[in-house]
């Protein structure tokens, strides 16, 4: 019975995580406007603009967001659920020519 409780709480917690994050919730001082400007340079699903420029919209929102708080979700399963590369999201401070140091 330990069991069903821990996983019923896990399951409640990731359905609050999964509401705040599609409902546009702030991550790492980005909106979920900000987000979707740069999902197709983050994408793992979408190899296809890994190497082009991202738009004005994704540098804009990059230049206001918090890189160490990308730095902190790097190794977060959080991320790849949501389709996200936490790698190709670091990149973008550089591809977008943004003068950020990201070391993480």
């Amino acid at each position: 019975m330990e069991a069903h409780k821990k996983l019923m709480i896990v399951s409640m917690l990731m359905a609050i995580v999964n509401a705040m994050f599609v409902n546009g919730m702030t991550i790492c001082n980005m909106t979920r406007e900000e987000r979707k400007a740069c999902e197709p340079y983050v994408s793992s699903d979408n190899v296809t603009f890994h190497n082009h420029k991202p738009s004005r919209a994704c540098c804009s929102a990059t230049a206001n967001a918090d890189i160490s708080c990308i730095c902190s979700y790097k190794d977060s399963k959080l991320l790849y659920f949501y389709g996200i590369d936490p790698k190709q999201a670091l990149e973008l401070p550089r591809k977008c020519k943004l003068k950020v140091s990201v070391k993480c």
